[in-house]
């Protein structure tokens, strides 16, 4: 059981990274190539295609309905969405330094709630590769540090409703989750999207000419946003925020490199020592987190990833359902 765990979360990361640098490469075309820069409403259309194919997924009996308290899945909906339109806000209105020091902030205080209100404890081993990591994804990416009132309290919203939304704590699978909350946070981007584009590019999204390659490029982007979206909640799901929040600068440092390699974007030498550093660091996470799942699984009957809930009280807490309430309507998995 421990082994197949292990593949399921090697799986998972696997999946997260490719599809991750795939969706990348495509809406560099599509934003840069051709033109479509309306990133936040794309985003909506990807939540929207991930939840189509999942309804798809499950008439298809491929998971089990299961019921989720329907006040706290249109929370985290909400939550997810609003993290979205705030980190893309906070892009439009900061430095690209600033930005990826947005980014880079969000592990952490995603380290500092689930030590607060998940009484987490993370050993020294893990906070040191954790302050390389960050050491080296700060060479490799910040530049320019402009601060600027707004764009300061817009980042610090963003952070806030990422790390909760993050940090959620449901007794259904990831597949459930995923289902039930991508309408409510395709919801709030579909609303906010072509305000908050027009507002970053001072064009709008209905006005734009659509052409076949964009349309093209648009249902690649969406086909692919199924893969990231299920592989983020996945990969949340088997091991942690802090993990996929690491993995996720791993995909900076990826997209950086493939940048270089197959779309010649400018690269130097503080780029490459930053990007070497922030593999040792990823390296060692991984080595300690490894190394430390190894002595709790000793010490549990089960892997940490199946471990009960009873160990925290979640942030995002559900009610009851053994009254047979089912949210939305609908009981299903996600």
């Amino acid at each position: 059981m421990l082994r197949s765990a292990t593949l399921g979360v090697i799986g998972s990361l696997a999946l997260s990274v490719a599809s991750s640098v795939a969706i990348v490469i495509c809406n560099k075309a599509l934003i840069s190539t051709l033109g479509f820069p309306f990133a936040t409403t794309l985003t909506s259309w990807h939540l929207m295609m991930t939840f189509c194919t999942l309804h798809v997924a499950q008439r298809l009996h491929f998971f089990e309905p299961k019921a989720i308290d329907g006040q706290t899945v249109i929370l985290f909906g909400l939550l997810n969405g609003t993290s979205i339109g705030l980190l893309n806000l906070s892009l439009g209105f900061n430095s690209i330094g600033f930005y990826q020091m947005t980014k880079l902030a969000i592990i952490p205080f995603t380290v500092l709630l689930e030590t607060i209100f998940l009484k987490k404890r993370f050993s020294e081993s893990i906070k040191l590769s954790l302050l390389v990591l960050l050491l080296g994804v700060g060479i490799a990416s910040v530049t320019d540090l402009k601060l600027n009132l707004l764009g300061s309290v817009l980042s610090g919203l963003a952070i806030a409703t990422t790390c909760v939304g993050q940090i959620k704590r449901l007794k259904v699978s990831s597949t459930q989750l995923l289902y039930q909350s991508a309408p409510y946070q395709a919801a709030i981007l579909f609303a906010t999207g072509p305000f908050v584009d027009q507002l970053l590019t001072g064009r709008s999204v209905f006005a734009h000419k659509y052409t076949t390659p964009v349309l093209g490029f648009i249902m690649l982007s969406c086909l692919i946003a199924v893969s990231v979206n299920f592989s983020t909640f996945l990969v949340i799901g088997t091991t942690s925020p802090v993990t996929y929040q690491v993995l996720g600068h791993l995909k900076t440092c990826l997209v950086l490199s493939f940048g270089y390699i197959l779309l010649r974007d400018p690269f130097n030498a503080r780029n490459i020592l930053g990007i070497l550093i922030a593999i040792f660091g990823m390296a060692l996470y991984s080595y300690f987190s490894v190394k430390e799942s190894k002595k709790k699984a000793i010490n549990d009957p089960l892997p940490v990833s199946q471990m009960p809930e009873k160990e925290t009280e979640p942030l995002l807490a559900t009610k009851d359902n053994s009254d047979t309430k089912k949210a939305n309507g609908v009981s299903h998995d996600c």
